[in-house]
C-alpha cells in the first residue's frame, strides 16, 4: 500500500507540473513562435552580411529583423545586362528598378528602398547640390544627405558587352534631421555594400569600390 500511494503522489505531480509547464509565461510569452522576418546577414541575397554594414542597416531601419518591401532583384540585374549589351542613345534614361526593399519585421517604422540603373556620362553632383550632401571616396562618385545616397561606379562586363556606369541609389526613411551626422555614412555604406553585392552579381571589373565604410572625401 506505502508503494502505490508513492506512485499516485508521483503522478498527481508530474500533471500538476505539466500544468503548470503549459499555463506558464504570463503576458509577453509568445508560447515559443520562431522570430518575424530575417536578421541583416540574411536579406536581399546577403548584402549586409558584414557587420558595419549590418549596424548600419539596424540602425537606419530601427530593428533588427527585416522583411521584404517589393525586392526585384533578378530585373533589376537583367536591366543592367541588357543596357551592356547594346549602345543606347545619350537621351534614354533607364528607369531605376528596386532590387532590394526592406521594413522592420512586425511593422514599426520606414524602411529603406535601394535602387540600381544604367547611367549616362558623369558628372552627377551638380554644384547647387554639393553643399547639402557629403561625398566619400567609392567607385566614380559617391554622396549623401540624411534622407537620399547614391553612388556611381564602372562595370565593365566580359565580352561581347560593353563598360556601363551603375547608379546605386539608397532612400532612407523620412523625417530624419539634416543635422544627424552619422546618417548620410550610414545610407552610403548600405549603397556601397549593396553596389558591391550587384557588381560581383555581374561580374564587373574594375569597379573601384570601396571595402567595408566608405571614407569621406575632405576638402
Amino acid at each position: 500500500m506505502r508503494f502505490g500511494r508513492t506512485r499516485t503522489t508521483g503522478a498527481a505531480a508530474v500533471a500538476a507540473l505539466a500544468l503548470l509547464t503549459g499555463c506558464s509565461g504570463g503576458d509577453g510569452d509568445d508560447g515559443g513562435a520562431a522570430p518575424q522576418g530575417l536578421p541583416a546577414a540574411e536579406i536581399c541575397g546577403g548584402f549586409a552580411r558584414e557587420a558595419p554594414v549590418a549596424a548600419a542597416l539596424e540602425a537606419v531601419v530601427d530593428g533588427g529583423r527585416f522583411e521584404d518591401d517589393l525586392s526585384k532583384p533578378d530585373e533589376a540585374l537583367a536591366g543592367l545586362r541588357a543596357a551592356a549589351a547594346a549602345p543606347w542613345a545619350d537621351t534614354y534614361r533607364p528607369q531605376p528598378v528596386r532590387y532590394c526593399g526592406l521594413r522592420p519585421a512586425g511593422g514599426g517604422a520606414e524602411g529603406v528602398a535601394i535602387e540600381v540603373a544604367a547611367a549616362g556620362k558623369g558628372p552627377y553632383l551638380g554644384p547647387e547640390l554639393a553643399p547639402s550632401v557629403t561625398s566619400y571616396r567609392s567607385g566614380i562618385e559617391a554622396f549623401s544627405s540624411a534622407g537620399l545616397a547614391k553612388l556611381y561606379f564602372s562595370c565593365r562586363l566580359p565580352a561581347p558587352a560593353r563598360a556601363i556606369v551603375v547608379q546605386t541609389s539608397v532612400r532612407g526613411p523620412a523625417g530624419v534631421p539634416d543635422a544627424d551626422p552619422e546618417q548620410p555614412t550610414r545610407l552610403i555604406t548600405l549603397a556601397n555594400a549593396a553596389a558591391r553585392h550587384v557588381s560581383a552579381e555581374l561580374g564587373c571589373a574594375g569597379d573601384g569600390l570601396a571595402k567595408g565604410v566608405p571614407a569621406e572625401t575632405k576638402g
